[in-house]
């Protein structure tokens, strides 16, 4: 999730593990403990784009980088002035309770998370929440500014806590909810067609949890498409987008292309724009794809330009963006016309 939700999650949780031994000291630890994970953008500074793909969301966000850390960190911060209030307990329980937040949120994302790194590099993402969703977000921040403001005691405040964290897990069950509507949706209308197909990605569009993007995988293609759960319409409008995958196959094995094709799960389409070869990875979806299904996807990659890649996930995400289309947005949401 983007750092805003983590931080302002994290001083709640702070709240509910430590507020009555560390007062409020809790909220600012707990804010700080649920970003350590987002510090692997350092890597960022030494790694090629490519490369900080996989870094991100990866050792930082395992269960073994936590399983060393949290223990060091306990141990460190007990030793210092500001750390000493707490025990060594109540330090490790704080710690291990907010990195373990932190992974398994981002893990709903479509980016994936590296939960078992370094034994595996399977990354985990049950595709439910876009990476930043103000209707998640936003009841959390006020919850913590009340706590903050408002709450004079550790009783109130925990009243205020129970309440944010029961949203929190209510939103989450609902936007679930969403996604397996969406997908009896998708999978009724593919039982009425003709043609085979492989696997199925779904996953929220921009911002919000009614408006599911969808990536079909079949042999030689993707066929991709939107969904919302207020539409009343039994039928799904695909677009196809060749893999064209051989177009690979001509080049000198490179590091970089096997760590887009790693990081893609295998979805991922290679084009032509004029005489450039571009890798795009479908999951991002596409510009304004719910208005324009034949726009160029969020995430593409030179491939014969490798250092004209920067910004490969955030270039394209806002690009388009205006108040018109936030209203033809909307409007594709509720299925108005």
């Amino acid at each position: 999730m983007d750092s805003l939700t983590h931080i302002v999650l994290g001083a709640t949780v702070g709240e509910l593990v430590a507020g009555k031994k560390l007062g409020k000291k809790s909220w600012l630890a707990g804010a700080f403990l649920q970003t350590i994970p987002d510090f692997d953008f350092i890597a960022g500074l030494w790694c090629s784009p490519a490369e900080d793909l996989l870094a991100h969301r990866g050792f930082t966000h395992s269960f073994f980088f936590i399983a060393l850390l949290a223990p060091l960190f306990s141990w460190g911060i007990i030793r210092t002035r500001w750390g000493s209030k707490g025990s060594l307990a109540c330090w490790l329980s704080l710690t291990v309770i907010e990195l373990l937040t932190h992974i398994l949120l981002d893990g709903f994302n479509v980016y994936g998370t590296a939960w078992f790194e370094p034994f595996t590099h399977v990354r985990i993402s049950f595709d439910t929440l876009f990476v930043a969703d103000p209707f998640f977000t936003i009841p959390v921040l006020i919850g913590i500014i009340w706590i903050i403001f408002f709450s004079r005691t550790h009783e109130k405040r925990l009243k205020t806590v129970f309440l944010v964290l029961s949203f929190c897990f209510f939103y989450l069950s609902y936007a679930f909810n969403n996604k397996l509507i969406v997908e009896s949706d998708v999978k009724r209308s593919l039982a009425q067609s003709d043609f085979k197909w492989n696997r199925i990605l779904i996953t929220p569009t921009p911002f919000n949890s009614w408006l599911w993007y969808i990536v079909i995988e079949r042999q030689h293609d993707f066929l991709t498409g939107y969904r919302s759960v207020f539409d009343t319409t039994t039928s799904i409008q695909y677009t196809s987008t060749l893999k064209q995958h051989q177009w690979l196959e001509g080049l000198a094995p490179r590091e970089d292309i096997a760590h887009l094709v790693r990081f893609s799960n295998g979805f991922y389409a290679i084009q032509k724009w004029q005489d450039t070869l571009v890798l795009n990875d479908l999951r991002f979806g596409k510009m304004m794809g719910w208005e324009h299904p034949n726009n160029r996807y969020v995430f593409y990659y030179y491939v014969e330009q490798p250092d004209n890649n920067q910004f490969l996930i955030q270039r394209g995400r806002v690009q388009g963006w205006s108040l018109y289309s936030i209203r033809k947005f909307v409007q594709r949401i509720f299925h108005a016309n």
